[in-house]
């Protein structure tokens, strides 16, 4: 027989264990470093420089970063602080380095399934560090209670204030303040009966913090995260009790209020890692998305769990549409929710297994040219970073032979390089059209 207790022990033992992986995983500290990046590195795979042009370059200007040098000189180790100070200040035949970014605010991308299992963290933490390398600011929001991505980066102490049950409690006290300040409903004109937050919740000093006191930095220097906690899972229960509180609260858009909140010009890409279900935390991730990725395996019951994740994803959000078609709050959201792109991603793709061509030959005469044509390859390089709560990007390639490495970047900066493709696209028509809204009355978009 067990109880609640006997959980409690088991992970008491767990977290000693978590505690011994992580020193053996991290730096001496106990907190994950990012690493230094080879001048080949630098200058092929993220600059898109030949290496002796780069060497040539680094040579004639010394103003330039010289990186660190290895004790026998016959490499350079450059900080991603250093690479983005070149990637100012280099052009390569004329061109600027640095990442194309339309105006306008931050680009969002949910990457969700209602499978588990289905590479959401892994696809969101190396889109993250592939965007960083880039040249982007990124920010990345973990709705996931297992919070993979946050200890990916290294943060293991976060309390559920600061998570999106935080970023969800706060919005609705907030938004119940405005309410019953305001003497009519927006939409009906029916005056609103008064909704009372319960001490136990106001206590909590929510809705004093900040928009920035839920961000915290990692061990990427343009790389900032909403984190995660185990202690965060009860949010769906404490937001059923919310929307007791208050029926009105359209709580699918707490987080996409936030987010608005934030400087336009703090980051550039916003990714969601998603929890596998739909409830309250991924109905406010897709919302708030302006992009939907949908990672999936290769296998029969991944693509029938995939089926099923899209069909109610539609029905939810659908019910959200007519639900509060009337009493939505005035704002930047609207309704029926309009995704700018929706793209599917194979993972733990085997090009040598029958199975795994077969189910990508099915997945693309149903999504057609929104699957993407370069899946994640399962890869012993892969395998190990995941082992060890990294990306293949903050792995050192002399930790393997480089042929396995490169093989299990080259996975990923394709899929990421597609990826980013359709997002440009979806981006640069998104800042379009807001461009458009906020012109005055009588001024029209060139076309």
């Amino acid at each position: 027989m067990f109880t609640h207790a006997d959980l409690r022990e088991l992970q008491t033992r767990s977290l000693k264990m978590q505690s011994w992986i992580r020193e053996q995983t991290f730096s001496p500290e106990s907190q994950k470093v990012l690493r230094r990046f080879s001048s080949w590195e630098v200058a092929e795979l993220i600059l898109g420089m030949n290496q002796s042009t780069f060497r040539g370059r680094l040579a004639a200007d010394p103003t330039f970063p010289a990186g660190k040098v290895e004790p026998d000189g016959r490499q350079r180790w450059f900080s991603l602080e250093e690479i983005n100070t070149l990637r100012r200040k280099l052009k390569v035949k004329g061109k600027s380095l640095q990442p194309e970014r339309p105006k306008g605010r931050a680009f969002r991308t949910a990457i969700a399934n209602f499978k588990g299992g289905a590479g959401k963290s892994t696809v969101a933490l190396h889109f993250a560090h592939a965007a960083a390398l880039d040249g982007y600011r990124v920010l990345v929001v973990d709705f996931d209670p297992q919070a993979t991505l946050s200890h990916s980066t290294g943060l293991t102490d976060v309390s559920e204030e600061q998570t999106v049950w935080g970023i969800m409690a706060r919005d609705l006290i907030n938004e119940t303040d405005r309410m019953n300040a305001a003497p009519v409903a927006a939409e009906s004109g029916t005056a609103l009966p008064r909704r009372t937050i319960p001490a136990g919740i106001r206590d909590l000093g929510l809705q004093d913090l900040r928009i920035g006191d839920f961000i915290r930095p990692t061990n990427w220097p343009t790389i900032d995260i909403i984190p995660s906690c185990a202690n965060a899972a009860f949010v769906e229960f404490a937001s059923a009790q919310y929307r007791h509180l208050n029926p009105e609260w359209s709580f699918f858009a707490a987080v996409s209020r936030y987010l608005d909140a934030l400087p336009d010009d703090e980051w550039d890409l916003i990714f969601f890692d998603c929890p596998p279900a739909i409830g309250y935390q991924s109905m406010n991730a897709v919302f708030a998305a302006d992009m939907l990725c949908i990672p999936s395996g290769p296998g029969y019951w991944e693509y029938d769990s995939t089926t099923s994740f899209i069909g109610q994803l539609a029905e939810a959000l659908e019910d959200l549409s007519d639900g509060f078609a009337q009493t939505f709050p005035a704002g930047k959201i609207t309704l029926p929710k309009v995704f700018r792109d929706v793209r599917f991603l194979l993972t733990r793709y085997e090009q040598g297994n029958d199975l795994h061509r077969a189910m990508y030959e099915a997945f693309g005469k149903v999504f057609g040219d929104r699957l993407s044509q370069h899946p994640i390859e399962a890869t012993r390089a892969v395998e190990q970073s995941n082992r060890f709560l990294s990306s293949v990007y903050e792995i050192d390639y002399r930790e393997m032979t480089r042929d396995t490495w490169r093989r299990a970047r080259g996975t990923f900066d394709q899929a990421w390089k597609e990826h980013h493709g359709h997002m440009m696209r979806a981006w640069s028509d998104m800042a379009a059209a807001e461009a458009g809204e906020n012109l005055p009355r009588g001024e029209d978009v060139e076309e």
